[in-house]
């Protein structure tokens, strides 16, 4: 389905098929905090499942993070940096003539939703368990709604940012967080915020 460096992107497969998906037991991290409310899916994403429904399938299951080793850490960073490089940054409104569309950017273009579905699909086609690539959604240095993707590993969670090179632990963003996919569901989005924090209102985004 990709047409642009598919070779290329997916080629990590054999190196990411050998991660382990059990996170270490007893290594504390400051985590999100969930407010323990079910939000509302982000515009666009139902309508993106009823096009793709193989993005999307799952249902309910065990949460599971990566065991972030050399190797694994490696290859998330060759994946963000390639998705940044060959994607090249384009709204809706000019790319299909709507506000909102989610879309794998098979064309080369999108916005960034776009590039987190990319993301999220070449690690889950590399095998990586889809319970710790989690959608989210959060609110920019700007104040705007935007997309990035959440690592879930023992050694914390990563964010993988088109607006960002580096792959930065979630408390480095400076964002606000939102709301994110549920690890136990794809298609179940929770309310987000972060310790000692103001409780966050849903983006529309």
């Amino acid at each position: 389905m990709l047409t642009r460096g598919q070779g290329k992107g997916l080629a990590l497969a054999a190196v990411l098929f050998g991660i382990a998906t059990t996170a270490h037991a007893g290594e504390a991290r400051i985590q999100y905090a969930s407010l323990g409310n079910a939000a509302r899916a982000p515009i666009g994403w139902v309508e993106f499942c009823h096009d793709m429904p193989g993005e999307c399938r799952g249902g309910r299951s065990q949460p599971r993070d990566i065991v972030m080793s050399q190797t694994a850490w490696r290859d998330l960073v060759r994946v963000n940096r390639w998705v940044n490089d060959n994607i090249k940054p384009m709204t809706d409104m000019e790319h299909w003539g709507v506000v909102e569309k989610w879309s794998l950017p098979t064309d080369g273009y999108g916005d960034c939703e776009d590039y987190v579905l990319l993301k999220r699909k070449m690690l889950i086609d590399a095998g990586w368990p889809r319970e710790a690539l989690l959608i989210t959604v959060v609110r920019d240095k700007k104040g705007e709604g935007h997309a990035v993707l959440t690592v879930k590993s023992n050694k914390g969670e990563f964010i993988l940012d088109n607006q960002n090179e580096e792959i930065v632990d979630w408390t480095r963003t400076g964002y606000r967080f939102v709301k994110r996919q549920s690890q136990s569901d794809p298609n179940r989005w929770v309310a987000l915020g972060q310790p000692n924090a103001a409780v966050a209102t849903a983006s529309a985004r």
